[in-house]
């Protein structure tokens, strides 16, 4: 007879989060006294703007520190429907709004309501490492469509088209892209929004770097690029990565009125409202001063401009070109199936481990992400510590 205590089997399937375990790696290296440059987490290296810590005192004096509604306030409902209506011409109403504890709660959400077991999720690799998870726990599966590093890591319409079968039900979309930086153009984006029309399928846009785009290239909204769309699409965003705000935990989802109202349900039995606190922090966020996120992005551009020239300096390391977010995904292939220090390393999560070990520089690797041979790493850091860790790395695999 199985113990009481026994772990159902959908947890047991659950693979941890990489990124979350090499950050804790690198923090213990640090607690040992290593020294460590830690480009494993896609975290903003800046305070969150004078601004929005204000607001957050002046919601705590003002006695905001009780429950909200559990899908959040109306004025943060408010505050995203006119930031939409703004930036991309799309006319939601807060009824369509719901807002959740940072935009990976936020695709929970929509993974459960909208999926019922045996049903399937199209996902493109390279993915971030939550994404065919949490298809899991709804007891959907995730179906992973390999994309080429010279396709820049986007979907193709063909490979999308190959991949519906009668019990495909989402398309699941990062743009830019957690972990390559890739962006789909407005174009590519019509190509692909023209399958999902024309197999009646939904598709689910993880938009969280859209205000971290390079100079030079364009973002588009999924739900702009055809008429119609908004009633097949659920947007995700939020506050984490624009305002660096990652631990205030506060995202948000713009879908059909019935998909929403659904949501606030689940989070109502699930976790109550999201921080009060932290939603009028977002408030003014999303209504205050934007030079904060011009200021930010700046940075960003500098050490990605950083990044691409000591990545085409190391033989045999490559990566496709960055348009978004503040990742580099690296080919590590050249480097694979040899020693380093007498250790035989045949795949990227070795690689990346013993890179920690050796040269003290946490990365994650490619497979957690769908994607063997590769390694992601994050120039969300200071400019010193690309400069050390990039040092290390050329040392490491010359």
């Amino acid at each position: 007879m199985p113990s009481p205590a026994t772990i159902s089997r959908i947890i047991q399937a659950l693979e941890p989060s990489a990124t979350m375990a090499m950050a804790a790696k690198a923090k213990e290296l640090k607690a040992a006294g290593r020294t460590v440059f830690d480009l494993s987490l896609g975290e903003p290296d800046f305070n969150t703007p004078e601004h929005i810590c204000q607001a957050a005192i002046d919601a705590m004096n003002a006695g905001h520190t009780h429950y909200t509604v559990a899908s959040g306030i109306p004025e943060l409902k408010q505050a995203v429907v006119e930031q939409y209506a703004a930036r991309h011409g799309l006319d939601y109403k807060p009824n369509q709004v719901t807002v959740a504890n940072g935009a990976k709660h936020a695709l929970h959400n929509a993974f459960t309501v909208l999926l019922n077991p045996g049903d399937e999720v199209i996902i493109p690799a390279p993915y971030w490492v939550s994404y065919a998870e949490l298809v899991k726990l709804t007891g959907a599966v995730p179906v992973i469509i390999q994309t080429r590093q010279e396709d820049d890591f986007r979907l193709t319409p063909q490979q999308f088209r190959s991949a519906v079968t009668d019990r495909t039900k989402i398309l699941l979309l990062c743009s830019p892209s957690n972990p390559t930086g890739s962006m789909y153009t407005p174009e590519q984006l019509g190509e692909l929004a023209d399958v999902a029309i024309e197999r009646d399928l939904l598709v689910v846009a993880d938009e969280i770097y859209e205000r971290l785009v390079y100079p030079g290239h364009r973002f588009a909204s999924f739900a702009t690029v055809r008429p119609g769309l908004p009633e097949r699409t659920i947007l995700v965003n939020g506050v984490s990565k624009t305002y660096a705000m990652t631990g205030w935990r506060i995202g948000w989802t713009l879908a059909p009125a019935h998909v929403a109202a659904a949501m606030g349900s689940l989070q109502s039995q699930q976790t109550s409202n999201p921080c009060s606190i932290s939603q009028y922090a977002a408030i003014a966020a999303i209504r205050g001063p934007q030079e904060c996120v011009d200021e930010m992005l700046a940075q960003f551009t500098k050490r990605r401009q950083y990044v691409v020239e000591r990545i085409a300096g190391i033989p045999g390391l490559s990566c496709a070109e960055m348009a978004g977010a503040f990742y580099a995904f690296i080919n590590i292939r050249e480097h694979l199936g040899r020693e380093y220090g007498g250790v035989r390393v045949d795949d990227s999560s070795q690689w990346c481990l013993e890179l920690l070990a050796q040269r003290g520089v946490a990365t994650v690797m490619g497979s957690a992400f769908g994607s063997e041979g590769y390694s992601r790493i994050s120039f969300a850091t200071s400019m010193a510590d690309l400069e050390a860790a990039f040092d290390q790395i050329a040392a490491f695999v010359q």
